[in-house]
């Protein structure tokens, strides 16, 4: 199938793309990379009259500044060779897509999108990282915990950009972990967890952070978990917080998974996470 006809404009700057996005209102989209929009586009599952392009926009810059600063068009590729990448995030990105379309993909693209399996919000979520974003009311950012609302629902509103987004990075005595599983490599996850644990000086975890994907529809914390690790060595209470887990998760069952095996899942994905971190 091929897309619906559209207009198309390749932005020389982030006030170009603003300007036109604003003027192609509800119907115009941003393209980055790629990756997921243009299949979309091929199946008709969205039928934007406007495409601005924002691989000239000026939006591939990174700072190290307090946390690190992604520009939306660092390709997600380029994350597994910059040592500032806080490790979770190293460790989820073998299981984003394929090679060839991390090469392409946009760290941006990806936030944006929004999709409740993948990856990189899944580990931004974790961090607790900000998104910031730009339109006709100016810049704000957003923490990500409030960015997502469901499967590819964000809170942008119309004419606004994702600029870059904000990765806290690894601390003194944390440490983390990132599990998934998946009918393939390179597939959707049936669920994912990312754990980060904060030891105090007595070897205790003083913070936590549970996230899990797939199994819901927005990178989810599961606060009562991090609430029972806290306290602990971590490794002590795997088993009880996969138990946990477990219980706490209500995913719809599919072709590929029950809902009892789903459930099941996440409590086993989250009690190794759990323990690899610890």
């Amino acid at each position: 199938m091929k897309p619906a006809p559209f207009d198309y404009v390749r932005a020389g700057s982030l006030e170009e793309a603003l300007a036109a996005l604003a003027e192609g209102g509800e119907d115009a989209k941003p393209i980055a990379g790629g990756q997921s929009l243009v299949p979309a586009l091929a199946m008709r599952l969205v039928r934007p009259s406007l495409l601005v392009d924002l691989n000239r926009a000026g939006l591939d810059g990174v700072e190290s500044n307090g946390g690190l600063r992604l520009g939306a068009m660092v390709r997600q590729a380029s994350l597994a060779e910059d040592e500032r990448v806080h490790p979770l995030v190293r460790a989820a990105l073998p299981y984003v897509g394929h090679f060839v379309t991390r090469n392409r993909g946009t760290v941006g693209g990806s936030i944006a999108h929004a999709d409740g399996a993948a990856e990189l919000p899944l580990c931004l979520v974790a961090l607790d990282g900000v998104v910031v974003v730009e339109g006709p009311g100016g810049r704000r950012e957003i923490a990500a915990r409030e960015f997502f609302v469901t499967h590819y629902l964000t809170t942008l509103a119309v004419g606004e950009v994702l600029v870059e987004t904000v990765w806290p990075l690894a601390r003194e005595g944390e440490s983390s972990a990132f599990v998934e599983t998946a009918l393939r490599a390179g597939d959707f996850a049936l669920s994912m967890v990312a754990v980060r644990l904060l030891r105090n000086r007595e070897g205790a975890v003083s913070e936590a952070a549970v996230a899990v994907g797939s199994v819901t529809d927005r990178p989810t914390r599961l606060a009562e978990v991090e609430r029972l690790i806290v306290g602990s060595t971590g490794a002590e209470a795997a088993a009880e917080a996969g138990a946990l887990a477990a219980r706490l998760v209500d995913p719809a069952g599919s072709q590929h998974a029950s809902a009892r095996y789903l459930r099941e899942l996440t409590g086993t994905l989250t009690a190794r996470a759990v323990a690899e971190a610890a």
